[in-house]
């Protein structure tokens, strides 16, 4: 089978490429082991996260390095195998993270950002997806003055700088919007702009219904060989070999291996995360997706339950899980929310695909003719996939993007 371009990786990003290239008239196949959305992309949280125009940075300051290294916090754990495998990157992600280096990738990160609303509002409408969207926003809850406080200040001047909207909410502002919060909740950010799903993998699968609509086709296989081909590319598959003029690489965790394979040495790691579903104890309803902001897991009133999603472990992609860290997340929650019993015999592990500069690598190989990269889009690959898709399909267009795409190529790392 021929095609113009056969896009690897069904996830929120290679759904995204995959539909802009077939909105475009071309010929475009998109392959995954897994039906489309049932990788990382469903186990997230489930915001369109319009408001995070500033990546996670690395700790930088003594006392939270030290928290971290206790390695029993909410928000990051960590395995021996997991800081030795991403030892390199990770001490590259703590140069980026200085001031000085920061304050350059936040407003390039910002443009990509600044795009997901419309980027995903015109897929939602697409694929018929109304349904599964709400527009009021989420919240980030604070347990301590002075953190309220300094983040509802730093809330102030990035919506001056990036035009977002929110509102600071003190303790009574709060329980108007979630009556069953503990006293512990102080107040919160209520972030306005950004757009939260009811189940993100019915929304990736929806969006893939919207590219077969466009004459795309959905292929499963399990990749076996990526070779260049006469003028392009053969990818062989457990199920038989698919040619293609281009190929895109939207693996997420799994690009490293292909990457290697085909001589690029870029400097990814991965973030493993967990989820649970839980009934509300009492019928309580949350309202509202709620991060609890200095404990670090979130709260996500889901179709399946409420869903508690972790913070980040650092360990190998593949490894045993470790549920500590959820567990850990569960007590806390429970003193702050009337969870009940969990609704899944076991938690979900996924892995984010992420890099030590923040921004994700988006763009052409430098080496390869025929041959793009969309990977490394960390905690934000379901805000971002869509736009990635137009900003991909553009470029392989021969068209100036919306965006100055020279601090996304790969080339930055080589």
């Amino acid at each position: 089978m021929t095609q113009d371009t056969l896009v690897l990786g069904a996830g929120m990003v290679g759904v995204g490429v995959a539909y802009h290239l077939a909105r475009r008239g071309r010929r475009v196949a998109l392959l995954d082991r897994r039906e489309p959305g049932r990788e990382t992309s469903y186990g997230n949280a489930g915001i369109i996260q319009r408001e995070a125009v500033a990546p996670h940075a690395f700790p930088r300051e003594f006392g939270e390095l030290w928290r971290v290294l206790g390695n029993r916090g909410v928000d990051v754990r960590y395995t021996p195998r997991g800081i030795a495998q991403a030892g390199r990157a990770l001490w590259q992600y703590w140069q980026h993270s200085a001031p000085e280096a920061y304050a350059r990738i936040v407003p390039e990160y910002a443009s990509l950002i600044a795009l997901s609303i419309d980027a995903h509002a015109e897929m939602i409408e697409a694929a018929g997806a109304e349904a599964l969207i709400r527009r009021d926003g989420w919240l980030e809850v604070y347990r301590t003055p002075a953190a309220l406080e300094a983040r509802q200040a730093e809330a102030q001047a990035l919506a001056e700088r990036y035009g977002l909207t929110f509102d600071a909410l003190d303790a009574t502002a709060l329980r108007a919007r979630e009556p069953h919060l503990d006293a512990q909740a102080l107040g919160a950010v209520h972030w306005r702009d950004p757009w939260t799903v009811a189940d993100p993998g019915a929304l990736v699968a929806a969006y893939a219904r919207a590219f077969e609509a466009e004459s795309g086709e959905c292929l499963r296989g399990d990749i076996r060989d990526i070779a260049r081909h006469g003028e392009g590319w053969r990818v062989t598959t457990a199920e038989g070999a698919f040619e293609a003029r281009d190929v895109v690489l939207a693996l997420g965790p799994w690009a490293d291996h292909w990457l290697g394979t085909l001589g690029y040495r870029l400097p990814l790691f991965v973030k493993r995360g967990y989820h649970m579903h839980y009934a509300p104890r009492e019928q309580a309803p949350l309202r509202h997706w709620l991060l609890d902001a200095e404990t670090g897991y979130l709260l996500s009133p889901m179709q399946a339950g409420i869903r508690l999603t972790t913070g980040a472990e650092l360990a190998p992609r593949d490894a045993p899980p470790g549920h500590a860290q959820l567990e850990a997340a569960e007590r806390v929650a429970r003193g702050l929310f009337p969870l009940g019993e969990r609704l899944e015999s076991r938690p979900w592990k996924g892995a984010r695909p992420c890099t030590p500069d923040m921004k994700p690598i988006i763009g052409p190989a430098p080496r390869h003719a025929g041959l793009w990269f969309a990977l490394g889009h960390a905690h934000q690959g379901f805000t971002l996939g869509p736009a990635t898709g137009q900003l991909l399909a553009a470029m392989m267009a021969g068209e100036v993007p919306a965006v100055d795409m020279a601090p996304f190529r790969a080339e930055r790392f080589l």
